[in-house]
């Protein structure tokens, strides 16, 4: 039985052998993008925020059950190939416990460090932080509160992981990031670019605290591993900021995050209306 056969416009995959699909088990298990570079989107929500984007959508797979309902969804995309898969096929390659039905590979966007780094900039650095939850949630946060990009470091979850790109929530197909970079051209690209850097610290008495340090102007804020927090190679170049606390030392790597670049915004919406 041949593992692919035509079915109007959609094409059904009965073999778990299929060699796309043993691509797409390699991308998920190692946390990286397809051999064509194509990220593994899962769910509907990555996929229209693809579509919403603007990225190209080369392949959409669907589980058999949901086939209509994907193709519906593609519709009027011409260049995208959609893919049906017995359920239990699908479900054996999908990275959730409970698969929506659909996958999309998706061409991720090519940012450079001039983008990342573009206007009034403000920059967040992930030094190190392995939860592509935490990575992700930090992405949607830099959406959120008009971060101009992000870089990503050695160490750092891939942004490419299926699990960053699901906290995310569509976040990385339109925030501008540089990825792979080590301790070394982090700070280079810091010093060429003249940014205030500002690591975030737990918090102890003794730090400058986030509502008293100076976001408006350009500037870098480093976010720390969840274990060591930030690396001493980007510690000595940067100034520590923390955030006051009642009761608990240290806030999550994305909670902190996020409450930065609220400050960040804040201070910057204020500036803007003087």
């Amino acid at each position: 039985m041949p593992a692919l056969k035509s079915m109007s416009r959609i094409q059904t995959i009965t073999s778990a052998a299929n060699p796309l699909l043993r691509e797409v088990r390699r991308a998920v298990s190692r946390g990286e993008r397809t051999a064509d570079g194509l990220c593994v989107a899962e769910g509907f929500h990555l996929l229209e925020e693809a579509l919403r984007s603007g990225r190209e959508v080369p392949v959409v797979l669907t589980a058999e059950s949901l086939r209509d309902t994907v193709d519906r969804q593609v519709k009027g995309l011409v260049h995208t190939r959609i893919l049906a898969l017995p359920d239990a096929l699908f479900h054996s390659i999908a990275s959730t416990e409970t698969p929506q039905g659909v996958i999309a590979l998706v061409r991720p966007p090519e940012w450079t460090m001039e983008q990342v780094f573009r206007g009034a900039s403000l920059v967040i650095v992930l030094d190190g932080l392995q939860d592509p939850g935490n990575a992700g949630a930090i992405a949607r946060a830099a959406e959120a509160f008009g971060a101009t990009g992000l870089l990503f470091m050695k160490g750092t979850a891939s942004p490419h992981h299926p699990k960053t790109l699901r906290a995310s929530a569509g976040s990385l197909f339109r925030v501008p990031f540089v990825n792979g970079l080590d301790a070394s051209l982090t700070r280079a690209a810091l010093r060429q670019q003249r940014v205030a850097v500002y690591a975030a610290m737990p918090y102890t008495g003794t730090q400058k605290l986030a509502g008293a340090t100076d976001f408006v102007r350009r500037c870098a804020i480093v976010a720390g591993s969840e274990g060591r927090g930030v690396s001493k190679e980007l510690h000595g170049i940067a100034e520590d900021v923390a955030i006051p606390t009642i009761g608990v030392e240290s806030l999550n790597a994305a909670v902190a995050a996020s409450v930065l670049l609220y400050e960040a915004r804040r201070q910057r919406q204020d500036a803007d209306r003087q």
